[in-house]
C-alpha cells in the first residue's frame, strides 16, 4: 500500500496526505499549490524500500548512521512537481 504526500516549495512538512493521486491533485488545483507530490510506501523506511530494490547501495559506514537514514530520500519514489496548482 502507498500514501501520496504533498509537501509544499516552502513548506518544511508535508502539508496533505491522501490515499489516491486524483485526490491530491484536486486539493493541489484548488488551492494552486506548488510543490512535490510523492508516492510513499506504507510500514517501511525508504531507506529500507531503496536498498531491497537495489535503488541505492551502501558505500560506507556513514551512509548507516542515524544522521544518514533519518534525512534519507530517493529520487525513485514516484512523484510530481506542481507549480500554482498545475503538473509541471
Amino acid at each position: 500500500m502507498n500514501v501520496w504526500i504533498f509537501n509544499g516549495s516552502k513548506g518544511r512538512f508535508p502539508s496533505g496526505v491522501f490515499t489516491k493521486r486524483e485526490l491530491a491533485e484536486k486539493w493541489i488545483e484548488l488551492h494552486q499549490l506548488s510543490g512535490t507530490l510523492t508516492s510513499y510506501p506504507v510500514d517501511t523506511g525508504i531507506y529500507e524500500w531503496a536498498i531491497e530494490r537495489s535503488f541505492f547501495t551502501i558505500s560506507n559506514e556513514k551512509q548507516k548512521l542515524p544522521e544518514f537514514i533519518e534525512s534519507f530520500s530517493s529520487g525513485s519514489l514516484e512523484h510530481y512537481h506542481y507549480e500554482n496548482g498545475k503538473l509541471d
